[in-house]
């Protein structure tokens, strides 16, 4: 059988912490859509990297499974070796029973007061920042913001948010690098720690009536309410991970567009009505989420090529968000572009990020903070970029703040 060969393993962390990610990406969207790529530290895999065909591979669910048990939806092998059996890592029923324990918080009535609490949050980190001063936005920004909106959601003390932070880049962490025992065996300390401490939370709320926090809608359900210790472990790291990760990294790629197209900010400051359409724009711009991963459950087809099963499936939402024939002059950052919303950032199907409509709240929010203020956050030297392939995301942005 004769197969497309990707010339360059695209899960390296140089091509993402260099950021030269974009050439090989465009290389594979004109030459070789769907690749084969046999040799990476994680294993042979298939690389989807068009935006028709990563679309294509979330809406064909009863073929390319999301199961944790089947290899989990990264392209790693399970998470740092362990089987993590939370929701998103899980096909129908489990999933959508699942998942239907955590939708409503993200409900249209929800997300009124959480707006309220979005808005009163950004503003006060706003007001707080140094004017001609270097600060590091991630750490002043992007972080509280977004560990801070997740504390109100688990109803936890702000003051954990060092540690919920920690447990996140630990759950997250998808890098060549951290295939040993060592990190392995860290790994599971900090999921030890991780449970330990939402385990005294939960069995707080069993003891109390239903309230509307992510906990106590889980230990109230039937679906989620008697997991197992690695399910909890499992579906708390997900709610940790996906309600601070994707957020923290396009809030912090807000500096780099806004520098590289300053004219949009201007465009933003004429129209505001626009600001809502820039939210969507950063996550397409910045795709927070490198890939994600799906196993073939049968033999299928795919882009013309046979998909044996058992074989991993990648689908580069980083490329398929750079697709020009969906995305005209795909790489600018355009803050009127018609077709924004189409981005594949939150994914697509029924695997859809739960907490988007949060995301874009709290994104379009310190967008019109940034907008109404009159200022420019200006670099102060390059920003350090995450090392993984799977989350596409910042360390640190020093900037400086200077008013127009």
């Amino acid at each position: 059988m004769t197969r497309p060969l990707n010339p360059v393993d695209v899960s390296q962390n140089a091509l993402y912490v260099e950021d030269t990610w974009r050439e090989p990406f465009a290389m594979l969207r004109e030459t070789a859509p769907l690749s084969w790529r046999e040799d990476s530290p994680f294993g042979a895999y298939w690389s989807a990297v068009t935006h028709e065909l990563v679309s294509e591979v979330e809406l064909r669910h009863k073929v390319f499974s999301s199961r944790w048990d089947m290899g989990n939806i990264t392209i790693a092998e399970a998470v740092n070796g362990e089987g993590f059996p939370n929701f998103i890592a899980q096909d129908q029923p489990i999933h959508t029973a699942q998942r239907k324990v955590i939708a409503p918080a993200f409900s249209p009535s929800q997300m009124l007061k959480l707006d309220a609490q979005v808005k009163a949050r950004t503003k006060e980190l706003m007001d707080g920042l140094p004017v001609g001063e270097s600060f590091d936005w991630v750490e002043r920004v992007s972080i509280p913001q977004t560990l801070g909106m997740l504390c109100i959601l688990f109803d936890m003390p702000f003051s954990e948010w060092r540690d919920i932070k920690r447990w996140s880049d630990w759950a997250s962490g998808v890098s060549a690098d951290n295939l040993n025992e060592e990190y392995r065996a860290q790994f599971m300390v900090q999921m030890g720690e991780m449970l330990g401490r939402f385990d005294q939370e939960l069995e707080a709320r069993r003891g109390l009536p239903p309230t509307d926090d992510l906990l106590s809608r889980m230990v109230h359900s039937d679906a989620m309410g008697h997991m197992e210790p690695i399910e909890r472990i499992a579906n708390i790291a997900l709610l940790i991970v996906g309600g601070n990760d994707t957020t923290r990294n396009s809030m912090s790629a807000l500096v780099e567009a806004f520098d590289k197209y300053p004219e949009e900010l201007e465009r933003l400051r004429a129209d505001p009505s626009l600001i809502p359409n820039a939210a969507q724009e950063i996550v397409r711009w910045q795709s927070p989420v490198t890939h994600m991963r799906r196993t073939a459950l049968e033999d299928t087809e795919l882009g013309g090529q046979t998909i044996r099963k058992g074989e991993k499936v990648v689908m580069w939402y980083i490329s398929a968000n750079r697709d020009e024939k969906v995305f005209a002059d795909a790489e600018a950052f355009d803050v009127a572009r018609p077709n924004a919303r189409r981005h594949l950032g939150f994914g697509h199907g029924i695997h859809r990020c739960v907490g988007a409509k949060l995301a874009e709240d709290q994104l379009a929010t310190l967008i019109g903070e940034i907008v109404s203020r009159n200022i420019r956050i200006v670099p102060e030297g390059a920003p350090t970029r995450l090392a993984s392939p799977f989350l596409h995301g910042f360390t640190s942005v020093p900037v400086r703040i200077e008013p127009l």
